[in-house]
């Protein structure tokens, strides 16, 4: 029912993440970005998408906040652990990729990627999220400070186990903007520039139709 209904379609490992880090006081930090956002945005319209496959992904981007680097080293320091342990602590077999130090990978091959914007006004650069022996590093990405500053979306979103999790992710009318700014691209891959305008008109469609408040 809750399927039919476009109800619990998030992943269960998805919604597990995000209740670690509102547990840990982190969840000001960051914000998802990118795919998984459409569960958010689905949630909210009460209407679901109805291309699956364009939902379909194995990783999660957690964009880093790093205009508040300082109060997130305090709240890491309360924490007293690592990011990659905290994740850890929701799936033990994930891991740092040895390619790529600011993604932790499980045996079932989901991802998450630490994510941040371009260095300016002062950010340290390379980012590692704190001093602990096993830990991520921010990776800097192109014009992620659009979605930086762009306005938060808050939204409950449901795994298909029924189990809940506020999703801190960027609004709908940013990611439209972003997606479509990335399909423009001209090094970007062919197929997944396809996608960035896929979701950037189903996007657009569901703030018509369902969310016509958000519209600037």
């Amino acid at each position: 029912m809750n399927r039919a209904l476009f109800v619990g379609r998030a992943p269960r490992i998805l919604v597990d993440i995000l209740n670690k880090l509102a547990k840990e006081g982190l969840s000001e930090y960051f914000t998802v970005i990118g795919t998984h956002s459409l569960y958010a945005y689905e949630a909210a319209a009460g209407a679901g998408f109805g291309d699956a496959a364009a939902l379909a992904t194995q990783d999660v981007d957690l964009l880093l906040d790093t205009r508040k680097r300082l109060s997130f080293i305090t709240q890491m320091s309360h924490v007293g652990t690592s990011v990659l342990k905290l994740i850890q602590k929701v799936d033990p077999t994930f891991k740092i990729r040895n390619d790529q130090k600011h993604t932790a990978v499980n045996s079932k091959g989901f991802e998450v990627d630490i994510i941040r914007r371009e260095p300016k006004d002062g950010d340290p650069h390379p980012l590692r999220l704190t001093d602990e022996d096993d830990e991520l590093y921010a990776v800097p990405a192109r014009n992620a400070g659009l979605l930086l500053d762009g306005p938060r979306f808050l939204a409950m979103i449901v795994s298909t186990t029924g189990h809940m999790a506020r999703m801190n992710t960027i609004s709908p009318v940013t990611f439209v903007r972003f997606k479509r700014w990335m399909a423009e691209q001209p090094d970007r891959d062919t197929m997944k520039r396809q996608r960035d305008v896929l979701q950037a008109n189903m996007v657009e469609e569901l703030i018509a139709e369902y969310l016509p408040h958000l519209q600037p």
